[in-house]
Parts: C-alpha cells; sequence; structure tokens
C-alpha cells in the first residue's frame, strides 16, 4: 500500500528541529525525502543524547530522519551544485532552513534552480522570514514566540512569561507552516504545472496563534493582558495543586461543564456565577483550597463518571503508556538498518486507505551517498575519486 505522498520527491535541506520535522511527517506519509547534509558541520540531532543502546545512534537522528535517506555534500565544492542540478531530474520540492542568501550564495537559490527545473516548489523557512529588517537575525523559539506578541498575555501577572515543554513556534509554525505551503503548492502544480517559491517565516506563523486576543485589540485597541481572559488565568479555567503536589486541569468553559465541575467539588452555590466571577481571585483562592484538599488519585475517582472537563497532568510516561495512548497508537516500534527496534512517537495522522508507514529510523549522514551517486549515473571509480576531491565532506 502505497503511503498519500507517493511520488512527492524532496531535497531536504534543513537543520535542528523545525524542517527535519516537517520532513518527517512528509517522508511518513509517503514522500521520498534525500536529507542532504554536512560530514563536517555539526549537527545537532546527531550529537545530543540520548544514544540508542546497542547502535550509539542518537535517538533524534534516529527519529527525526525517519523514513529518509542521508547524503553528505560539500555546498563548496565544484562538482556540488552539479550534483544537485542532476538530482533535480528527480526531485522537484526543495526545502531548506539556512539564513536567507546562503543558498543564493552558493548557488542553489531558487532563481538558479527553477531554471533547471521551471515546476520546482522552493520552500525557505527561517526564523524571520526572507526580508524585513529582522531577516539576517538568529533566533530560537523563545524569541518568536516573545516577538509575536504572545509571550505579553501568557504566564502569570506575578512572574510574568512561563516556558512551555515544547517549541510551540518551531513546530506549530514552522514544521506544520512549511507543510501546509508545500502541500498547497504541490496541489497548484498538479493543477497549472506551475512550480514557486514558498517563503515561510515561523514569527508570521505565530502572530495568527493570538486569535483568541487578537480580534478584541484590532477592534477596541484594548491589549490583552497577562490573566486577563478566559483560557490565560482569567478564569476558573486553570491547574490546580492536590494534596499529593500533583495537578490537575478544569477547562469546562461551557455553563454544564462549569455546573458539572461545581457539583463535584461541592460548590454547588458557585453554579450561578459563571467560570469568570467578578470576585475571581477570592473565588480561585477557594476553589485552590478545595482541590488542595484530596490527592490527584481522590479527584481521579471523584471525577471519573463526571463530564466537566477535568483531568490530571501526566508525566510523559504515563501519558504514553495510558490506555488511551495505547489505542491511539501514539508509539510505534521502528527497525534500524541493522534491524534494532528502536520505540518512536507515531505519526499522528489516521487515514482510512493510506496509513503512515515506517520503514527504518534514521541513518548516519552520509548512508546513502554511494547509493544516490550510482543513480545518477556516477561510477564506482568516479565516486571513489570524487570523495578523495572532498565532495562529500
Amino acid at each position: 500500500m502505497s503511503g498519500a505522498l507517493n511520488g512527492l520527491k524532496i531535497l531536504d535541506f534543513t537543520i535542528l528541529l523545525p524542517g527535519p520535522f516537517a520532513t518527517l511527517t512528509l517522508a511518513d506519509l509517503g514522500a521520498d525525502v534525500l536529507r542532504i547534509g554536512s560530514a563536517s558541520r555539526p549537527d545537532l540531532n546527531a550529537q545530543t543524547p540520548p544514544f540508542i543502546p546497542g547502535s550509539g545512534l542518537a535517538a533524534n537522528l534516529a527519529y527525526l530522519g525517519r523514513n529518509k535517506r542521508s547524503m553528505t555534500l560539500n555546498l563548496k565544492h565544484p562538482k556540488g551544485v552539479d550534483v544537485i542540478h542532476k538530482l533535480l531530474g528527480e526531485y522537484d520540492i526543495v526545502i531548506e532552513q539556512f539564513r536567507p542568501g546562503v543558498m543564493e550564495k552558493l548557488g542553489l537559490g531558487y532563481q538558479a534552480l527553477s531554471t533547471v527545473n521551471p515546476s520546482l516548489i522552493y520552500c525557505s523557512l527561517s526564523g524571520y522570514g526572507q526580508d524585513g529588517p529582522l531577516r539576517d537575525k538568529a533566533g530560537h523559539d523563545i524569541n518568536y514566540l516573545a516577538l509575536s506578541g504572545l509571550m505579553a498575555h501568557s504566564g502569570t501577572q506575578e512572574h510574568g512569561p512561563t516556558l512551555t515543554g515544547t517549541q510551540i513556534a518551531d513546530l506549530a509554525s514552522g514544521s506544520y507552516g512549511a507543510l501546509i505551503a508545500v502541500l498547497a503548492a504541490v496541489i497548484h502544480r498538479q493543477q497549472t504545472g506551475e512550480g514557486q517559491y514558498l517563503d515561510v517565516a515561523i514569527t508570521d506563523g505565530a502572530v495568527p496563534f493570538n486569535v483568541v486576543s487578537a480580534m478584541t485589540y484590532l477592534v477596541e485597541g484594548v491589549e490583552p493582558q497577562r490573566e486577563g481572559y478566559f483560557v490565560n488565568g482569567g478564569s476558573l479555567y486553570d491547574f490546580y495543586k492536590a494534596a499529593d503536589g500533583e495537578y490537575l486541569s478544569f477547562g469546562g468553559l461551557e455553563p454544564k461543564f462549569f455546573a458539572a465541575f461545581c457539583r463535584a467539588i461541592g460548590r454547588e452555590d458557585l453554579i450561578d456565577s459563571t467560570i469568570s466571577p467578578p470576585n475571581l481571585k477570592e473565588v480561585k483562592g477557594q476553589v485552590r483550597s478545595v482541590i488542595a484538599s484530596k490527592t490527584s488519585q481522590e479527584w481521579q475517582e471523584i471525577f471519573k463518571d463526571v463530564d466537566a472537563c477535568f483531568e490530571p497532568v501526566v508525566g510523559l510516561g504515563e501519558a504514553l503508556n495510558s490506555p488511551h495512548g495505547q489505542a491511539r497508537g501514539w508509539l510505534v516500534e521502528v527497525e534500524d538498518s541493522n534491524g534494532l527496534k528502536i520505540r518512536q512517537p507515531a505519526n499522528p495522522l489516521k487515514f482510512s486507505r493510506t496509513p503512515p508507514e515506517y520503514r527504518q529510523a534514521g541513518v548516519p549522514a552520509g548512508a546513502h551517498n554511494l547509493e544516490v551517486m550510482l543513480g545518477l549515473g556516477y561510477s564506482e571509480e568516479n565516486i571513489a575519486q570524487l570523495e578523495r576531491d572532498g565532495l562529500f565532506s
């Protein structure tokens, strides 16, 4: 059975997290992804612990490189551009994640490569975009969130903005933004035959995440504040600490869920109020005291048959091994090139006819150099000489 994206062939010049996560999703769904890396430039995904017992491979590389082939290529070598041009006879989608202008200096920008393959779809993924005053600045997830306006109304009034457990902008804006752009461009190409250039900026994509508060600002000119509206702490929608130090979440915004919550905690007197009462600070303090009177397990038992959007905050291990996680297939076992089975997060998308495939875990950089070059028509003697000349360094 072929994957939903069978037939898409992608040259992947991405690094770190946003790009590799995007191309991982494409590869899981059947696309042929060839990662072009460097043997001499450090790859954090290949160097960051933990390392898999029995193989020594970095777990991040084994995961983010899943279902991809890997080639190392010195793009500054005189023959490097030639190899890319040959690859463009087969691979007609490029995703790159360098700073603006880097690929152009290498002779591998969109204008240069689209002359080789006019139907090329070329996606540049960056922090701040290909133009604008910030285009050349370095940045990471925390900076993109900071400049998007989100962090000014995230966290608490007392402590300010808080970090989260993952890179929200990198993944939700960068990875999925690139995915949406590429797949939309593929549909356009299928209809017209036209390729195009895609400028995907992570900060651009984070700005619309202000969806709840942006319209209030745009219509009324009111800046959103921390703990100022329903879902950022300005209501009883929040986390609560139990007697054993564990936390529970309550998200019952709708009246029926709020009423069910009030009954379950023995505060029926709050039902005729709202989830965001005028004396919120006082009421929230009372609710915190009630939740703190029992352990997390005791509350889970009380709420097991109550439909109130009330759930425990669980650790990753408990989440992955939960009955729901197992039923939904949150984990998969993927074999590496030596047949060793490695547990990894599964692709979350469900398809009735073309489910994600898990062909092979990620491989060390350059594992497919010989295979790719032979496929391009180079002889083994040519390849050996090019290797001695530093083409694959």
